[in-house]
């Protein structure tokens, strides 16, 4: 089935251009006719370099601010906290963008016929086409992870007829472009003091007709046509930034465009085809508006169709797809992790700094990666994670007197870790480091590679546990809890109606801390690791404070049953346990999922979801929950109130964690592995009728496909990568499990099935009526 965004005009703005990326190298291509533009942006350009702002009064000052607060003196605790625990200087740089290539093309002012643009996500490339004057003018447009340079081809179907102006332009920091050979040109500088030098270059090749450099300029005269290639790299890994853009430009050279195209369309393909996805709705949702027809519609037509009432499927199986495409376009081995845009930012002060927020939005961001067939588009994170571990454990010792390492709610290119920025509500909060400890645990659990556990999440979890141990302290009930932290980014409201964000024991924090000990209890074990320190975590993890039911019957925020300052907040922190977590669970802890569900109907109630990433967020604990229903509901409002005409996320601005977030909730829809248990279609949604999806990972290293029709299972595969036992459910259905043509279980809809599985095979799984 064709997956592409297709639109009938030019991008009159940035939310509507279309993104490129090789994980590194990006751009956003406006599709422009007289004069096309493709901003540009490389993901080591950063403004500035490390902070180191731990402040030297935090350590003397911490137990002040923790016994103010255990006390109830609200405003001198906070009010001591932002003097003695803030950094200096207060913020992070920023990422910034690498500037714009613009093509001025001659004599295309005026009308044009048939214009088109698109970006395919089965091969990465955008495509442009138009008629002037009877002349067919086509342009492609692509980055390559395999050559490490920018393609654009310009052709048109009449000798002779292109003749364009290409240039490299940052305003409004603009260091200046000059020649960098006879057929291309270079721009260079450095991003603020102490920052990376940069470098861009673009060359020229046309097929008839002449190339040179005239000013600042590459210009192509009366060529048939013509492929540019742009090369860009700052010193962050080279040391010599402009001669690395020349080498890769020269290497890309030898090559032919149509070879170029091909070794990029063979690298990405074989990481986007090992997921496919179909989506389909009734019988009559078909009749009215099927696949087929739907996509003879534009993109944005089709949004606005849907904000319209109409049912489309697909779109939702298109915006999954999208957001692979996006995850393998900003995160690739070797590359950064995709920070708060992903690497697409137009802005030399982009909002939040366009770095990476910890306290959910970076991690949102690689929830698709491992269920959605791409975990080595995860790597970049836990490069992050391990970049982060001197300055965690700098931070550690400086700010808390603590072994082990932590990070606050914010970091950038550097790694830094100490508390960022002027808001109590967000910024003392130590967390960081644990949450993204735990997407290595999670790796390890997708795939089981134990040597992966020994080497690289292991250091990690133990360092980030070994934190905490130091860290917290017992209240008089005898509960271990951290403090002061927050939970982001709310405030309360004490009995005596003070308002207020720090605090002790924020539930956030102890739902963190329970499944990061755990883990490494879980690690030490697999590893052969028993020894003092696991009995350690064991008797420190039995004296964590459990989820609790409130006045409200919602789970607890905080230690105390506080109200919230602001009922319909965009975070929904407290229920960390039920996703990404596992403490609650709807069959499990049945009173705990009760109160969940009345936690997100009261926050929705009071105009939560408001945000992208809020709105994806509550996707996903809808399908933990397993109301397909709700869980549709909620994405088809990401689409139609956070969504820009070219799918990206809106929080608004743009951020692209509800684009991964929306795409991950697709999946937990369909698959869930969670718990110790494999659920098939959890969260089926009566509007997605029938269905296909394959390639779908789950935890165990373990392959799914599933079939459906008429909302009932039709047939599902099990491939296990590594010998293990496999707890399946599917919901109150029934079903076989065949090993071949042997029947190894059954799953009767009140007893899941228990199957052993054996490393290499494929367990096929149909419906109890189909036997």
């Amino acid at each position: 089935m064709e997956r592409r965004l297709w639109y009938t005009a030019p991008a009159s703005k940035w939310e509507e251009a279309l993104p490129i990326g090789n994980g590194r190298l990006g751009g956003m291509v406006f599709g422009g006719v007289a004069k096309e533009t493709v901003q540009l942006n490389e993901d080591s350009l950063w403004y500035g370099g490390s902070i180191r702002g731990n402040n030297p009064d935090a350590r003397t000052n911490l137990p002040k601010i923790r016994q103010l607060l255990m006390h109830g003196k609200q405003n001198e605790a906070e009010h001591l906290a932002r003097m003695a625990l803030m950094s200096s200087p207060k913020y992070l740089h920023p990422y910034q963008p690498l500037g714009e290539m613009l093509l001025w093309t001659q004599g295309h002012e005026g009308l044009v016929e048939g214009y088109e643009r698109e970006l395919d996500l089965e091969d990465a490339i955008t495509r442009v086409k138009y008629s002037r004057n009877q002349v067919l003018y086509q342009r492609e447009y692509f980055s390559s992870a395999v050559d490490q340079v920018m393609a654009v081809r310009l052709t048109a179907d009449v000798p002779g007829a292109i003749t364009v102006g290409v240039n490299l332009m940052r305003r409004p920091f603009d260091e200046g472009t000059a020649a960098a050979g006879e057929r291309a040109i270079m721009m260079s500088g450095q991003c603020g003091p102490g920052g990376v030098q940069y470098a861009a270059a673009v060359s020229a090749a046309a097929e008839g007709g002449t190339v040179r450099v005239i000013g600042d300029f590459l210009s192509v005269e009366g060529a048939d046509a013509v492929t540019l290639l742009l090369a860009a790299n700052t010193s962050f890994r080279h040391p010599d930034p402009k001669q690395t853009c020349l080498d890769q430009l020269q290497a890309a050279s030898l090559l032919s465009y149509d070879e170029l195209r091909e070794r990029h369309v063979s690298d990405y393909s074989a990481y986007y085809e090992r997921v496919k996805l179909e989506l389909h709705g009734s019988a009559n949702q078909a009749a009215e508006a099927g696949p087929e027809q739907s996509q003879k519609l534009a993109t944005d037509v089709r949004l606005q169709r849907l904000a319209e009432g109409a049912e489309d499927a697909e779109l939702f199986a298109l915006y999954y797809q999208f957001g692979r495409y996006l995850l393998l376009s900003c995160s690739r081995p070797g590359t950064l992790a995709a920070n708060l845009q992903g690497i697409w930012n137009a802005s030399f002060t982009p909002p939040w700094e366009s770095k990476y927020t910890i306290n959910i939005n970076t991690q949102m961001n690689y929830w698709p990666a491992e269920s959605g067939g791409l975990p080595e588009c995860h790597e970049p994170l836990f490069d992050l994670a391990e970049s982060m571990l001197a300055s965690g454990g700098t931070t550690a010792r400086e700010i808390y007197g603590c072994q082990g390492f932590v990070a606050h709610h914010n970091t950038n290119l550097w790694g830094d870790t100490h508390v960022e920025g002027v808001l109590v509500s967000s910024s003392i909060w130590p967390m960081g480091a644990a949450w993204l400890s735990l997407h290595l645990w999670e790796h390890y659990r997708y795939g089981l590679d134990e040597e992966f556990l020994r080497r690289r999440a292991y250091p990690l979890l133990k360092e980030a546990s070994l934190f905490f141990l130091g860290y917290m302290t017992e209240d008089g009930a005898g509960r271990l809890i951290t403090g002061p932290s927050l939970s982001p980014e709310n405030r309360f409201i004490r009995p005596n109606g003070e308002t207020g964000t720090l605090c002790m024991g924020p539930s956030m924090d102890s739902q963190i801390v329970h499944a990061l000990w755990s883990s490494c209890i879980e690690a030490q074990r697999i590893l052969g690791m028993e020894d003092g320190f696991l009995r350690e975590l064991e008797e420190a993890l039995a004296k964590l404070p459990q989820p609790e039911i409130g006045k409200h019957g919602q789970i607890m925020e905080w230690l105390e049953d506080w109200d919230e300052a602001d009922i319909g907040h965009r975070h929904i922190s407290q229920l960390f346990a039920l996703h990404p977590g596992e403490q609650i669970h709807v069959r499990r802890t049945k009173e705990l999922a009760e109160a969940a569900r009345r936690t997100i109907e009261r926050r929705l109630s009071h105009g939560g979801g408001h945000t992208g990433w809020s709105r994806a967020w509550i996707v996903n604990f809808w399908a933990r929950l397993e109301d397909g229903d709700e869980a549709l509901s909620h994405l088809r409002q990401l689409l139609t109130h956070s969504t820009y005409p070219n799918l990206f996320d809106a929080h608004p601005p743009f951020q692209i964690d509800g684009n991964f977030g929306g795409a991950a909730g697709i999946a937990e829809m369909l698959l869930q592995s969670h718990a110790g248990e494999l659920a098939l279609l959890p969260a089926l949604p009566a509007a997605w009728s029938s269905g296909k999806a394959t390639g779908l990972r789950a935890r165990g290293a373990l392959t799914v496909d599933l079939e459906w029709e008429e909302g009932l299972l039709k047939e599902a595969s099990l491939t296990a990568k590594k010998s293990g036992d496999c707890c399946l459910s599917y919901g109150a259905g029934s079903i076989v499990i065949f090993d071949g043509d042997k029947r190894i279980g059954e799953h009767t809809g009140s007893a899941a099935a228990k199957i052993r599985l054996e490393a290499g095979k494929t367990y096929r799984v149909i419906s109890h009526t189909d036997v």
